[in-house]
């Protein structure tokens, strides 16, 4: 009698097992998804759901089992409207996790509103870097670097390796174009170097004409830092202006991304950047992102399309990781907090204890291949953290990288 009542309430169980996985896998997961569709971010938004879309076409729409329902909200590059949407998305469409926004002021716009509601967000753009770092978030984790995680490497390598003593930095007035700067500033003069002049144009700037004829003359190189399209404009106007050839042009990973290079011309040879990704990377999961994105849109993925693309793998993972039920918000978050990715194209990927990764940073120059323009890859730093080499503690005890670093009175008058 016990054996039989105790075996129909195994069974029983077993049956409510089943019925509620079946019950998951029958609902579609809702995945929001923050872009920028107008404005001078543009480009960077349309190339952030290239690799999305491609991401999930190569799977049919399915991860772990379930149906994926992917519901696009365009924040137009403005905080407010980032807010809204955001809002929209989680209280409307009931989505359960968040790719996106695409800027960093974005993403701190809707930080509270993150925390408050617990959405998981996967950043696979904005790199604002106290989201991991003072002020570390724990529903939010990065699929690409800090602003100053590429910028480090190529600071250092600008003096010890190009031997430049003097450069000025130009870049976009932003939170992204600050930390970049600041960054590169940073490794730069600890290698010996010495930034003597910055100057800061508006995201939306309409010519760069005012700010190039500033720069001086004795300056080993200049670093460029912007985001979105600002690259072309730029560079165009330099070399019009005729500085090309005469001073050196280092770049942000943005500045000459693979999104923009292919709209650029020969003012682009020889810019050297640094980057945790770069389409010419020689592993077989890249070979095969880079032939699925020229075939889908005729392009090769750079900063924002990989950033998405990369995303959408961490969130594969830890939706395997939990079997697909991302209903249990604690269990799923803890996954996509453990993520470590072996078929990322950029190679292995794993991320700290504050959600951001650690991976290759290459420093690259652009290069004319078969008849268009790439990065070449001419050195790799291994295993980069957000921290450099500091010492975790010690750099977080100082304040985030800011429009203002170093004390003005370093800057040459």
């Amino acid at each position: 009698m016990i054996l039989n009542v105790l075996s129909r309430s195994i069974a029983s169980g077993l049956l409510l097992a089943g019925l509620s996985v079946a019950v998951y896998a029958a609902e579609p997961i809702r995945v929001g998804f923050l872009t920028i569709k107008s404005g001078a971010l543009a480009a960077g938004g349309k190339q952030m759901e290239d690799g999305l879309r491609l991401f999930l076409k190569e799977r049919n729409n399915m991860i772990a089992g379930r149906q994926v329902e992917l519901v696009v909200g365009d924040t137009g590059g403005q905080p407010a409207i980032t807010k809204t949407k955001a809002q929209e998305l989680v209280e409307k469409n009931k989505v359960q996790v968040i790719i996106g926004p695409l800027a960093a002021f974005e993403a701190l716009a809707i930080d509270d509103y993150i925390r408050s509601t617990e959405t998981p967000i996967i950043s696979p753009s904005a790199a604002a870097e106290d989201l991991t770092q003072r002020k570390p978030n724990p529903w939010f984790v990065r699929a690409v670097g800090t602003s100053a995680q590429p910028s480090h490497a190529l600071g250092e390598y600008a003096a010890r390796e190009l031997k430049y003593k003097r450069i000025a930095i130009i870049a976009d007035d932003f939170a992204f174009g600050h930390e970049i700067a600041a960054g590169f500033q940073r490794t730069f003069e600890e290698g010996g170097g010495k930034v003597v002049q910055k100057l800061w144009a508006p995201l939306n700037v309409a010519d760069y004409g005012t700010y190039i004829s500033q720069i001086k003359p004795n300056v080993d190189a200049v670093f460029a830092a912007f985001a979105g399209g600002n690259g072309i404009k730029f560079l165009k106007q330099y070399n019009e202006y005729g500085l090309k050839g005469k001073i050196p042009v280092l770049g942000a990973m943005t500045t000459v991304d693979e999104g923009i290079l292919k709209s650029m011309g020969d003012e682009a040879l020889g810019v050297i950047s640094s980057g945790w990704y770069t389409a010419s990377l020689p592993n077989a999961d890249n070979k095969k992102f880079v032939a699925a994105m020229n075939r889908d849109y005729q392009q090769d993925p750079g900063y924002y399309s990989m950033g998405a693309y990369g995303a959408a793998l961490m969130l594969e993972q830890a939706l395997k990781d939990v079997k697909g039920k991302i209903e249990d918000k604690p269990a799923f978050m803890a996954a996509l907090r453990k993520v470590q990715l072996a078929n990322d194209p950029r190679g292995k990927v794993s991320l700290d204890a504050l959600g951001n990764p650690v991976m290759d940073i290459h420093v690259r120059k652009v290069e004319r291949v078969g008849g268009k323009l790439v990065n070449s890859v001419v050195k790799t730093y291994p295993g980069v953290s957000q921290f450099w080499t500091y010492n975790t503690k010690d750099f977080l005890s100082k304040p985030v990288y800011a429009r203002d670093y170093p004390p003005a009175s370093n800057i040459e008058k």
